[in-house]
């Protein structure tokens, strides 16, 4: 059982190889316009140099992470059947229960600011390829996000199991970042993340802000009310709210951090101080701010729509 405490290797360093020959993939479907990618130099270096400062700040908070994760298994009130080698039911379980824990990871990076100003440089690129992907958090380590995935500890899966599905469920979001895959069969459609869900996710529309916050299954955004379907009759337009318009990478990966602390300075009570951290990001006092909720309502206001659809 002591070798269980460390992941055996890093899942997704082994994986980054087939991240950048599916890249120079992409990138030549597009030269020769066989799919609709677009890529842009100055986006694409963005891209990568985020993923490069994601990876060193991880190592960085690696210690604590996965210090904490072992304490928590060591205290652990369930023994699995994991001698040797874990069940496949061990497995299967901690794969419902770790993709379940990214969608409350993503849904909460999504609707509390102080969580978004660690994600928000994802979603930065105004274009959709593989190279937007490796734009990932410099400081999700120290916003203490990963304290959400402890329980799994808790419960009694063991720390290299849960560092490897996690590890797993981020090369599968991978591939998901593409516009070259339209739809796949409506079966895996209904059940797995995909690159149309996906698509939705990563919009701007109105109809589209937060959505889809899967991992690897889409069924959870289906329960819990965030499901909405890409439409042919509404192309996604990629970015944020305000996007920043221009590719400096620093800015990409503290300016809603930047932000927080302006709003800070600015406030005016308690109360204003709260919402300004931990309010929904586009939160303003006055109530004009350009909150996803707001943004939905005026939308729906203005073409007759329900701003909050049923699940399909």
């Amino acid at each position: 059982m002591k070798d269980l405490e460390h992941a055996p290797f890093d899942v997704v360093t082994l994986a980054v190889p087939a991240f950048v020959l599916l890249i120079v993939l992409e990138i030549g479907l597009g030269w020769l316009k066989r799919a609709p990618v677009r890529y842009e130099t100055r986006d694409t270096a963005t891209s990568l140099l985020l993923g490069l400062g994601s990876t060193v700040a991880g190592v960085l908070t690696a210690g604590i992470v996965g210090g904490a994760t072992i304490w928590a298994w060591h205290h652990r009130i369930l023994d699995l059947p994991v001698a040797g080698w874990p069940t496949v039911g061990t497995w299967i379980a901690l794969f419902l229960l770790e993709d379940l824990t990214y969608y409350v990871f993503h849904r909460l990076s999504h609707e509390r600011r102080f969580w978004w100003a660690a994600h928000v440089n994802h979603h930065s690129s105004q274009h959709y390829n593989l190279s937007t992907a490796l734009r990932q958090s410099w400081t999700g380590g120290v916003n203490g996000s990963w304290l959400l995935w402890l329980p799994l500890a808790f419960l009694g899966f063991p720390p290299a199991m849960i560092f490897v599905q996690k590890g797993i469920s981020l090369i599968y979001q991978f591939w998901i970042h593409t516009e070259a895959v339209r739809r796949l069969p409506a079966p895996l459609e209904y059940v797995l993340n995909t690159p149309s869900h996906h698509r939705v996710h990563h919009a701007r529309n109105p109809r589209y802000l937060d959505r889809n916050y899967a991992g690897i299954l889409i069924i959870w955004d289906r329960m819990f009310g965030s499901f909405e379907a890409e439409r042919d009759d509404e192309p996604c337009r990629y970015g944020i709210v305000r996007n920043l318009g221009d590719f400096n990478v620093l800015r990409a990966a503290f300016h809603e951090w930047w932000a927080i602390g302006r709003d800070l300075l600015a406030a005016r009570s308690l109360r204003q101080a709260v919402m300004a951290v931990f309010g929904p990001p586009g939160w303003r006092a006055d109530g004009q701010g350009d909150t996803a909720v707001a943004l939905r309502a005026r939308w729906a206001a203005r073409v007759g729509a329900d701003p909050n659809p049923p699940a399909a």
